[in-house]
């Protein structure tokens, strides 16, 4: 067969171009290229496509990112699902666009623009201003060129011209932003009678049967997810420094010694000098004219110092110091050159020296202070060293331990005790770790990891996801170590594993008596409060509007008369204080109000804390008659509110400066969306069967 094809060659060569064309022309030479290297097409966008090799490129670099804002606590899960896998194919094919349109216009930038924006990085700046050494320096850092960054800078900048204008030019209609204005600054003045729900607690009752009824049609509410108990070794800094060797008095006095420099503060003196300058080009007898100068001053001011700063001023040459009377200021020892720093060091305090010649002038100096080199003494500074070498004994030790740690968990994978003994580690105990978090203690059993000294640490999702791998859960081997952060590590093992199962009655039914009886009261209050309601609107004064209310409505009654204030912002209700208002007289109508809070005045933009249906509802009451009353069932119970006033707060608000600002960048948002969707239908954009594939396909690593 060989030997054939050796000596056909021409033919055989004429027989592989009859079988290879047609499939060139059926898939072309793109479509070849994609089934060799295995990439496939997700989206068409014109004449491009967005293809799964950028998908998947671009979900790893979403999970680095949201990885290295958050390490420890992101959860890889949170990204594995199709909604998020859809939004990300969406703003690739929406970046396509706008590159491609970037690139069909041939949008560019010039290089002034393109050095204005580099140079307006804050993180190439120093104190404001651009820097190019710090410039290089971020370059190397991520191990990028110059002219690489500026290319890809010159490119942002470039697609950043085709939706640019459309944000940067949208504005709001000023009657748009007034009649909002309005809105936020709209105002009521309230007062509030409240039933809460735990005014009733003990006004309602829950027999046996009322549990069973409620667990046996509810019971699925309470199940328990598959829960994991382990044992773990934590090495961390308290393990580290446990069982350390006392340090001995020789070894602190030798640290002492060795460290002595950190402890000694040199001697410093404030100086002040009179300086005369002598030329380079200067001759012997100029020299000795200025020396003997230099003499006279010195003698001068040897027998009265108090004149230094005059004659300092009035002769020497050292133009910055001259104006201060020749001051220098404090001179530390060793950091001027030696002759001079000898001839400093010797003065006393108040002591003018002799004439020191020194960097081609001639000095006269004088110490108007003098420090001296004081040291800490051993005993002085002994309990701040014993801690610095306890933590570098701990630190070495740290370092040992987590070698021997990774290694003995792996030579016994099968119980995480030998590590514990061969480290001198106490093993811990924790219960009710599931994939998703940790248990409530109540679920979780004995040692219960919520109520772990270590919580965070046993809910780390590094560490949940190693506890629920196959080698740990189902083979019981350890874990390897899993760093939590540079100096806490952690191994972990499981003891047990309780699938997913729903409590017997007794376990829960506490829980369940508790949560009946916060429904009744609940209910209590409600129908307490709205019988108030109902009693206002019957009362002779008042005329009943809109009274019916339903799961969190409001009701509404009218009131003909103003009436007085009450004593408390939100003034608290039980059954006996319901609110009597059978007579329709104004003593009467003073009585019910006295049973409201203070009055508060509120708006959307000054909500004063208050609940938002609650803010709704007053702000939603007709103002045709006041004062008003509506009722609003809250999470809490009920609460009746009297709207008194109405007005408009003072538009001082920082709220409201920005709300233009805030307003067109919404728009300028609105409109952006606008446009990519007018350059989708004018570009063509297709969804492959591919692309319903990768979304939701989900990723294989989590």
């Amino acid at each position: 067969m060989f030997d054939f094809i050796r000596s056909h060659q021409r033919l055989m060569q004429f027989v592989l171009l009859v079988l290879i064309v047609p499939s060139f022309a059926l898939i072309g030479v793109s479509g070849y290229n994609t089934y060799v290297s295995g990439d496939h097409d997700l989206v068409k966008v014109g004449d491009t496509a967005v293809t799964l090799q950028e998908f998947e490129r671009a979900r790893a670099n979403q999970l680095r990112q949201m990885q290295e804002s958050s390490p420890g606590g992101f959860d890889p899960a949170v990204l594995d699902n199709p909604a998020v896998r859809s939004a990300l194919l969406e703003s690739l094919v929406d970046y396509r666009l706008v590159t491609s349109t970037a690139a069909a216009e041939r949008f560019s930038v010039s290089d002034a623009v393109l050095r204005q924006s580099i140079a307006s990085m804050p993180q190439l700046q120093e104190d404001g201003r651009f820097s190019a050494e710090r410039y290089n320096e971020v370059l190397a850092s991520v191990g990028l060129t110059t002219r690489d960054f500026e290319q890809g800078q010159r490119f942002e900048l470039a697609i950043g011209r085709v939706l640019g204008p459309v944000s940067r030019t949208a504005s709001i209609p000023q009657p748009v932003i007034d009649q909002l204005g309005n809105a936020l600054t709209e105002s009521r003045t309230i007062r509030m009678h409240a039933y809460g729900a735990d005014q009733y607690y003990d006004r309602v009752s829950v027999d046996d049967s009322d549990v069973q009824a409620w667990y046996n049609e509810n019971k699925e509410q309470f199940e328990v997810p598959e829960q994991a108990s382990i044992q773990y070794l934590l090495l961390d800094e308290d393990a580290a420094m446990a069982n350390l060797p006392e340090l001995t008095d020789a070894d602190l006095q030798s640290y002492y010694e060795q460290n002595k420099a950190r402890f000694t503060r040199k001697g410093r003196v404030n100086i002040s000098h009179i300086q005369l300058n002598v030329p380079s080009d200067a001759s012997q007898e100029q020299r000795e004219q200025i020396l003997q100068q230099a003499h006279e001053l010195a003698t001068r001011a040897q027998a009265d110092p108090s004149t230094f700063a005059e004659l300092a001023t009035e002769h020497s040459q050292d133009a910055g110091s001259a104006r201060n009377g020749g001051s220098l200021g404090w001179v530390t020892q060793g950091t001027w050159p030696p002759m001079l720093d000898r001839a400093i060091f010797q003065l006393t305090e108040g002591q003018v020296s002799d004439v020191v010649e020194g960097m081609g002038s001639y000095h006269i100096f004088y110490a108007s202070q003098v420090e001296p080199e004081q040291v800490q003494t051993l005993e002085e500074v002994r309990d701040d060293l014993t801690q610095e070498v306890r933590h570098q004994m701990g630190a070495d030790r740290f370092a040992d331990m987590a070698t021997r740690l990774t290694s003995l968990v792996y030579d016994h994978p099968d119980s995480l005790e030998p590590a514990a003994q061969a480290l001198s580690m106490s093993l811990g105990s924790a219960s009710g770790i599931t994939r998703d978090g940790l248990l409530n203690p109540e679920d979780a059993g004995e040692h219960a990891a919520a109520l772990s000294p270590h919580a965070a640490i046993l809910n780390d999702i590094r560490v949940r996801r190693a506890v629920f791998s196959p080698q740990v859960l189902n083979d019981r081997h350890n874990s390897g170590v899993i760093e939590i952060s540079p100096d806490t590590m952690i191994a972990v093992s499981v003891v047990d594993v309780i699938p997913a199962h729903i409590p017997p009655l007794e376990q829960v039914a506490e829980r369940i008596r508790d949560l009946l009886i916060a429904e009744r009261a609940h209910v209590q209050a409600v129908q307490e409060g709205q019988q108030a309601l109902s009693e206002l609107a019957a009362a002779g004064s008042l005329t009943p509007s809109n009274t019916s209310d339903t799961n969190g409505g409001d009701s509404q009654v009218q009131e003909n008369s103003d009436t007085g204030a009450g004593s408390d912002g939100v003034a608290d209700a039980t059954s006996d204080d319901a609110i009597d208002a059978e007579g329709g007289d104004a003593d009467q109508d003073t009585a019910l109000a006295d049973r409201f809070g203070d009055p508060v005045t509120i708006s959307r933009i000054d909500t004063q804390g208050l609940e938002k249906s609650i803010l709704d509802a007053a702000l939603a009451m007709s103002l045709d008659e006041l004062p008003a009353y509506t009722g609003v069932e809250t999470a809490r119970g009920y609460v009746i509110v009297r709207v008194e006033d109405a007005g408009t707060q003072e538009a001082d608000s920082p709220l409201l400066s920005v709300l233009p600002d805030q307003l067109a960048q919404m728009w300028g948002q609105a409109e952006e969306e606008a446009v990519l969707q007018a350059m989708r239908a004018q570009v063509g954009v297709e969804y492959l069967p591919e692309a319903t594939e990768a979304i939701n396909t989900p990723d294989s690593n989590n």
